[in-house]
């Protein structure tokens, strides 16, 4: 059974759209969608630098473009399940046709500046802390005033708040915490600091014509499989400010019976933690158009065939 994944926020390094351009096509729809968005998508995948990329409102639809490009290049797949961390979601959402590209592009545009407009009122940030238990670790957390924002399996949990409660936490790390590493975000995503842009995407959601999910749909808010796409909806609106739980998600591809996992451009992140924590389970990550006949290959393997 093949689940098909999203990469969150983070995920995304300069130029790495570029060599996805030389797809028949994809230079057109990728120019449709950044006139629908009113965001240069072509020029912040191949062009734009670092900072650029960093910032919250770019970085949330690129990330998503890069998705739903990559995915549509592995041809008509229907996965076994699919989900997306964090802004990978909104991805997710569309593979499993509950949101139509644009209307999951125009939504993810939305996120991505109330959450750049939540994330500029104080001094925030996230560090991946990797290794340790998480026992120990979440009350170690709270007790610096941080949030477990992502708890992401394989002895790994995300840590969210102000910078000053992240650089205590360099300082002080948890028993069995190997490295505090800060990430290439803009905000504490996943926290009550983002409180101000559940109530911004509510109103753009309510004007979302949403189907039922055609594939298993995993949530990030407990790991469950939603059924109905008016719930989908509602969690992808409310999880911008509750934590990511990664671990359930992956608990359930493994009650549903994974067999593959592959992620979608810009691809890794996921991977890394499933090959430690889904023992057992073939793994492709879609970093450039060269691995997609690796994909197809491992797709025709696992896949079910296409309703």
């Amino acid at each position: 059974m093949l689940v098909l994944v999203a990469p969150g926020q983070g995920a995304q390094a300069p130029g790495f759209l570029t060599p996805w351009l030389d797809l028949p096509g994809a230079a057109d729809r990728l120019g449709a969608w950044s006139e629908a968005i009113g965001l240069d998508l072509v020029h912040y995948g191949t062009k734009a630098d670092a900072d650029e990329i960093r910032d919250t409102a770019v970085a949330q639809p690129l990330l998503v473009a890069a998705a739903l490009l990559s995915a549509s290049a592995l041809g008509d797949v229907t996965p076994g399940a699919v989900a997306g961390h964090s802004v990978g979601e909104i991805a997710a959402a569309a593979f499993a046709r509950v949101l139509d590209d644009t209307a999951a592009l125009r939504f993810v545009r939305s996120r991505g500046l109330a959450m750049a407009e939540a994330a500029a009122v104080t001094e925030t940030g996230m560090s991946a802390l990797l290794g340790g238990d998480p026992e120990v670790t979440v009350p170690h957390l709270e007790k610096l005033g941080l949030t477990a924002a992502n708890v992401n399996g394989a002895g790994q949990i995300v840590a969210a708040g102000t910078m000053e409660q992240l650089a205590a936490l360099a300082q002080d790390k948890p028993e069995g915490v190997r490295r505090v590493v800060p990430l290439k975000v803009a905000g504490a995503f996943h926290t009550q600091h983002m409180a101000p842009a559940v109530t911004a995407l509510q109103q753009v959601a309510d004007e979302l014509t949403v189907a039922d999910p055609a594939v298993p749909y995993v949530s990030n808010k407990d790991g469950r499989t939603v059924t109905s796409g008016a719930d989908v909806v509602a969690r992808l609106v409310g999880q911008v400010a509750n934590p990511v739980r990664w671990d359930l998600c992956m608990e359930t591809f493994q009650q549903l019976g994974a067999t593959a996992l592959v992620e979608v451009c810009p691809g890794g992140t996921l991977v890394n933690i499933a090959k430690r924590a889904l023992p057992g389970v073939a793994t492709l990550a879609l970093k450039t158009p060269d691995d997609l006949d690796a994909a197809r290959e491992l797709i025709a393997e696992h896949a079910r065939p296409a309703a």
